[in-house]
């Protein structure tokens, strides 16, 4: 899945899981589906020779597979997410909802999702047996947000709290709207354009969050309104309105105050900024890259069953859309390939937060640290999957359905895509796990800053630029990614525990080897919260295994997984900068937590504006027993970016990961009986006249 957030956010975030699921790395050129071989036969050149015969033909059109009408769907499961229909019966609950306050209508919603049935329940569960259906509402009333669970069997407001920790909901889209045109009502800002030489018309505007910096910022909602030209050009994000900030009051649309400090700094030129393909006129340098297309004759190896489960190989797990987290796989099991015995690795898992502080003190960008699950919701800025170049062929789509402020639904077409790839390894030559990794890859729009400075020889003092100069008057400022997961694991059952398994360097005795030194692997069991906590070190290197102990190998070896970090960065600054204390999740890549159904979100159930009073770091504070227990790991991966000329006008996919990988899990090589291919096991297409 490609979730690709609306404009004013800064990066197309692309989260997928290899040989299970994959949402997919954007292709770097357009392509057209007539491009592609067709091995069917169907295909528009005629030079093509069918070398396959009617029966894969056959069983190829047999596991074309149906997505189901996201108007029409009923839950199969109790983890599939609410319904259009199930929407459309929470709101008419709520239109006829009677609280203090809450009239002549329900106030604006700002999430609402299936409210989950118990684990134990869900663990239970039967396919055929009942599913009960409920409905978590977080809507926003005179400043305080209130929780409502919605009992659709029953259909009333079953629970009704007011939210006590700092912060708001998630900003609605229409919240997001309407507050880039307030500043348009202002004749400073007005004045302030016109006379940088600009036309009204031509400026575009976005809502960065406003982060939290103490009571000055505190009892409102307010976001800081920054513009761009996109006078010549659709990338108005390259010519930015340096120094021009408007804060606005979210709920009364009102301007708060308005800094204008940048009116000597030129707006950057248009030429070759406009990222879009159809605007590049002229070809690029470079010897034609041919279309791939994966050889599949006989159609996908996964199954969707239901609309959400996915089934490939010995694998099966349910698969859904969230307004907030973009993705959520849930119940991930794994048949033993020795026993045919389904076995439990998984019960949750998906981005919990994403964390992109920028690194620039001035008035027009401090505040500038978004939290961007929390803020606004991954998956409720998606775009469409584009086929072909989001995904190949043979892909499933899968539909979002979502909840707008007045508590109508809205489906987000085609922002999942499961599909089958090869990994670029061959499978046990070197033990590749039977679980790949995850990878997030990032691309997009930089957040840039406007400067006089056109050539790096112009610069008087290097120290006080807060990034490198990407292009004429536009500095790439340096900034930061963290994505935190949220993985509640069940290695075979609930009771895990966490366990380093720290690699140590031993002295040999004097004559008794020819060696100095050599490492030996120790196995720490964590026992609180506190002993889980870890921050990576090259020069001090651990495996991190979750384990069952009660579940034993055959030679006596406890079984688990463990989390096998790639290449990751920690956070650098200090832990009483206000947006560390709102992102400290980054103190620590790993965490580990007894299970908890509130403990869900690593930046707090309420992010916008927040304190940082209700994270995961707090909770983790509490130093609780983990051993044994029913455990969830956090594991957050990082990036600092330091902008190059390459990221300009849009930067390229750059991509981090890390894997789950089975350690002791199965008695030996899980796949070691796979069959191999052979050139029989696919077709051959060629073309007769090739130049």
């Amino acid at each position: 899945m490609q979730t690709s957030t609306s404009s004013f956010l800064r990066l197309s975030i692309i989260f997928f899981i290899a040989l299970l699921f994959l949402i997919t790395l954007s292709w770097r050129f357009p392509t057209k589906s007539n491009q592609f071989l067709d091995c069917s036969g169907a295909g528009s050149k005629p030079s093509l020779r069918r070398l396959h015969d009617k029966r894969l033909e056959s069983e190829r059109a047999k596991t074309q597979l149906t997505k189901p009408d996201p108007l029409k769907e009923t839950p199969r499961h109790p983890l599939d997410p609410l319904t259009y229909q199930e929407i459309l019966r929470v709101s008419s609950i709520l239109s006829t909802y009677s609280y203090p306050g809450f009239h002549p209508s329900f106030p604006p919603i700002h999430s609402l999702s299936l409210y989950e049935p118990d684990k134990s329940f869900v663990l239970g569960w039967k396919k055929g047996h009942p599913i009960p259906r409920k409905a978590s509402v977080i809507a926003l009333h005179s400043g305080q947000a209130h929780e409502l669970l919605v009992d659709l069997d029953s259909d009333c407001v079953e629970v009704h709290s007011v939210i006590h920790s700092s912060g708001y909901p998630m900003l609605t889209m229409e919240d997001i709207l309407a507050v880039t045109r307030v500043p348009f009502t202002s004749a400073e800002f007005k004045e302030s354009v016109t006379a940088r030489g600009l036309s009204l018309a031509d400026i575009s505007c976005i809502s960065p969050s406003p982060g939290w910096y103490g009571p000055d910022e505190e009892g409102r909602r307010i976001v800081k309104v920054q513009c761009g030209s996109s006078e010549g050009t659709a990338n108005f994000y390259m010519r930015p309105l340096e120094g021009l900030v408007v804060t606005v009051d979210v709920d009364r649309q009102e301007i708060v105050k308005i800094t204008d400090e940048g009116r000597g700094i030129p707006i950057p030129g248009g030429t070759g900024t406009d990222y879009r393909y159809s605007a590049q006129d002229r070809p690029v340098e470079m010897d034609p890259v041919n279309p791939i297309s994966m050889e599949q004759p006989k159609g996908p190896s996964f199954k969707i069953e239901d609309g959400h489960t996915v089934r490939w190989a010995n694998w099966r797990f349910h698969l859904k859309a969230d307004q907030r987290a973009g993705i959520i796989i849930s119940q991930a099991t794994v048949r033993d390939s020795e026993t045919g015995e389904p076995r439990s690795v998984l019960y949750k898992g998906y981005p919990s937060e994403l964390f992109v502080p920028y690194m620039d003190p001035d008035d027009g960008w401090y505040y500038k640290t978004y939290m961007d699950a929390g803020e606004y919701g991954i998956g409720a800025l998606t775009f469409s999957l584009v086929p072909l170049n989001d995904c190949p062929r043979h892909s499933y789509y899968m539909d979002g359905v979502f909840v707008s402020s007045d508590g109508k639904p809205f489906v987000q077409s085609n922002i999942i895509c499961v599909f089958e790839r090869y990994a670029g390894d061959i499978s046990w030559r070197h033990s590749d796990s039977s679980v790949k990794g995850v990878e997030v890859s990032l691309s997009g729009m930089l957040m840039v800053k406007g400067t006089p400075l056109t050539n790096t020889k112009d610069v008087q003092q290097e120290d006080a630029m807060t990034g490198p100069l990407v292009s004429e008057n536009v500095i790439g400022v340096v900034h930061d990614h963290f994505i935190n997961y949220y993985l509640d694991m069940d290695i075979d059952d609930l009771n895990n525990s966490f366990v380093k398994v720290h690699l140590e360097k031993q002295e040999t005795e004097p004559g008794t080897t020819p060696r100095k030194s050599y490492l030996k692997a120790k196995r720490y069991v964590a026992k609180t919260e506190n002993d889980a906590k870890i921050k990576l070190k090259l020069y001090d290197p651990s495996e991190f295994h979750v384990v069952n102990p009660s579940r034993k190998s055959r030679l006596g070896n406890p079984t688990g997984y463990k989390v096998v970090p790639g290449g990751t960065a920690a956070s650098l600054l200090d832990l009483q900068d206000p947006p560390q204390i709102r992102g400290a999740f980054t103190n620590n890549q790993i965490w580990v937590t007894p299970y908890n159904r509130t403990e869900q979100w690593a930046g707090g159930l309420l992010v916008y504006q927040s304190r940082g009073d209700d994270t995961l770091a707090v909770w983790s504070n509490r130093d609780r027993p983990i051993e044994n227990k029913d455990i969830v790991l956090w594991y957050t991966l990082g990036f600092h970016h330091i902008p190059c000329q390459e990221d300009f006008p849009i930067m390229p996919t750059v991509s981090s990961s890390f894997d789950l990988k089975p350690v002791n899990f199965f008695e030996r090589n899980p796949i070691l009986r796979a069959a191999p291919n052979f050139d029989k096991d696919l077709p051959f297409c060629t073309l007769s006249n090739l130049p």
